[in-house]
């Protein structure tokens, strides 16, 4: 293991055994690059280039796995890394080759003239406690299926933490690729709906409700494209499993239909449903638990990255709006600075939980006496709708 955090470290090799794994952990302020020098290597299912230096996202946690053997090189500071081969990965790469097969099969039965519900492609749900490695399993079964040329959509239910666009939201977005090491899930398709806490207990029948809207919306999309269909799901939830929590689990796997569950406290619910399989598959050594703290932290860089870019490379623009109160029930106050507000596509205030939001803006300054408020965007231009609807979320631009 070498030395990790504080001082500077120099470029250091690792010269891998099949089957095992580099895992790195990345500060906030600290550039972290990595380059293959031998053999083939990957990163949640993503293969890494030969050769040519790749960075690392600040704030995350990677392994990086090799199947035959590899030599990797890593530059700049990490908070720790080791090497390890007790990795669950042919575990997982077994479950996408099942996968696989179901996709093929739904495929098969489309050019046999079966109908829609009879040529349905897996739609699995990954469910688990906080840090037991969801959304990881989620990007590796994602990326192998795109390697193998299909296009399954991903559905994230996290509102705490926002894999596809920023915390609060239930998104989902067809993946066409392996998902990029540096830039992460696509944002060129993503059909979100904003829920606006980080929490589904603060109103979770308006959680539920969201739930059902997508739904809804995939099973549109999917009755008129057969490949998308036969692609399936893969649905990321939230790390809460008891009390409501579970029951807002039990709700998802019904609201989506789904016919495969990755498992956990969820295996008697499934016991009279023939048509759900149960797998449970082992949580990697590589997770590191998480406290509020940090998730908050990863919260807001989540935010402030929908507005500046993963590479700070976007300019966001600052805007004065009319007073919002005559298009959503929430007061102008001073309360709303720093606070994150979504743009709805709906035309009519009644139309707010059945319509998907075209993105977010953040308030940055109130003026009550005029009855307007500043905010940046991250692009510039009017915005598409002056309906705008508030939340709890809050980012302080550093």
């Amino acid at each position: 293991m070498a030395a990790a955090g504080g001082a500077a470290q120099p470029p250091r090799q690792y010269k891998l055994a099949p089957q095992s794994e580099l895992r790195v952990e990345v500060p906030p302020d600290a550039p972290v690059r990595v380059r293959l020098v031998a053999g083939t290597a990957e990163v949640f299912g993503t293969e890494l280039p030969p050769e040519g230096w790749v960075p690392v996202p600040p704030r995350s946690k990677i392994a990086i796995f090799t199947w035959h053997g590899a030599t990797v090189e890593l530059d700049g500071v990490s908070e720790s890394e080791y090497t390890s081969d007790e990795t669950p990965m042919v575990v997982y790469v077994n479950t996408h080759a099942i996968l696989d097969a179901r996709r093929a099969r739904a495929r098969a039965a489309t050019a046999q003239g079966a109908p829609p519900e009879a040529s349905q492609g897996p739609r699995v749900i990954i469910v688990g406690p906080s840090d037991s490695g969801k959304s990881t399993l989620c990007k590796m079964l994602l990326s192998w299926a795109a390697k193998q040329g299909w296009k399954p959509t991903y559905v994230d239910l996290d509102i705490g933490q926002g894999s596809i666009t920023i915390p609060g939201c239930i998104s989902a977005t067809p993946i066409e690729k392996p998902i990029d090491i540096v830039d992460g899930i696509p944002l060129e398709m993503p059909l979100a709906y904003f829920y606006g806490h980080p929490s589904p207990s603060v109103s979770p029948d308006v959680y539920r409700a969201l739930m059902k809207e997508l739904a809804q919306t995939l099973d549109k999309q999917f009755s008129g494209n057969s490949e998308s269909r036969a692609a399936g799901m893969i649905i990321n939830t939230m790390g809460w499993v008891e009390n409501l929590g579970l029951e807002l689990l039990h709700n998802s796997i019904e609201i989506f239909k789904a016919n495969e569950k990755l498992w956990k406290m969820l295996k008697d619910a499934a016991k009279n449903k023939p048509n759900i399989d149960v797998v449970k598959l082992h949580k990697s050594e590589g997770v590191v638990p998480r406290n509020p703290k940090y998730r908050q932290k990863t919260r807001s860089f989540r935010i402030k990255e929908y507005f500046y870019g993963i590479a700070n490379d976007l300019a966001p623009h600052s805007n004065p709006v009319a007073d919002p109160t005559r298009l959503v029930a929430v007061n102008i106050s001073t309360d709303m600075v720093h606070t994150v507000l979504a743009v709805s596509y709906a035309k009519e205030p009644d139309e707010i939980v059945s319509s998907n939001v075209a993105g977010f803006i953040h308030v940055t300054d109130v003026d009550i006496q005029r009855k307007k408020l500043t905010y940046i965007a991250p692009c510039p231009g009017d915005l598409p709708s002056k309906l705008l609807i508030a939340s709890s979320l809050t980012w302080y631009e550093a």
